[in-house]
């Protein structure tokens, strides 16, 4: 398994988002515990000083790091392969964003697994735009959003793996650029896309329900 970055180009103005970023394999628990870390690490750094960040400039010096659940190994779900699109709405479709635009879409296909002893299922998206080489966007909203996690819901870049599966890791969501800056355009999380179960994983927001900015 791979930890990626988030370099799917979802946010029209942040389409480098962490290209900085290695990929670090996934070796063992440990290795797991600590690449995250490392990854969270470095996110902060470039949050804090990059030209990139979507931070304000005048809120960086105050900026402490990104609030975060703890690391969670059963939340990470390996050796998934996407089913075609079979649903009600189109496949090529036009997905509403945080600043009132529209942008193309391709539903590419359908995950489906077991969380908290339920099959659950999210749909994964090709945007226009984005990189073709296999790798999938996956937004997706559950019960802590609007209230611990952002409302719009939060973002995974999923990559594939040598095998040609993918893995689901919720330690990697992530929240959109414009929960710190409404300049960036950010693709809201369609309505098929709600898990009906807390995922206590990835980025938060602060505690009283603001970015940790």
């Amino acid at each position: 398994m791979t930890l990626t970055s988030d370099t799917h180009a979802h946010d029209d103005e942040h389409a480098h988002d962490h290209d900085e970023h290695d990929h670090h394999q996934h070796e063992g628990p440990h290795d797991y515990a600590g690449a995250i870390a490392g990854y969270r690490a470095e996110k902060d750094a470039f949050f804090k000083s990059a030209p990139g960040s979507p931070i304000p400039q005048e809120e960086r010096d105050a900026f402490t790091g990104l609030p975060y659940y703890p690391v969670d190994e059963d939340l990470v779900f390996e050796g998934l392969t996407p089913t075609p699109y079979a649903g009600d709405e189109p496949s090529h479709f036009q997905i509403p964003t945080s600043d009132g635009k529209l942008r193309p879409a391709h539903r590419a296909g359908v995950f489906r697994f077991d969380l908290d002893g339920a099959p659950r299922q999210l749909t994964a998206y090709e945007l226009e735009g984005a990189h073709s080489d296999g790798r999938l966007f996956l937004p997706f909203l559950d019960e802590t959003s609007g209230t611990e996690t952002y409302g719009a819901g939060r973002y995974l870049d999923l990559e594939p793996d040598e095998d040609g599966t993918y893995a689901i890791d919720f330690n990697q969501a992530y929240h959109p650029s414009c929960v710190y800056a409404p300049q960036f355009s950010c693709p809201l999380t369609p309505a098929e896309n709600r898990l009906a179960a807390r995922v206590e994983a990835g980025e938060r927001l602060a505690k009283g329900g603001g970015a940790d900015h």
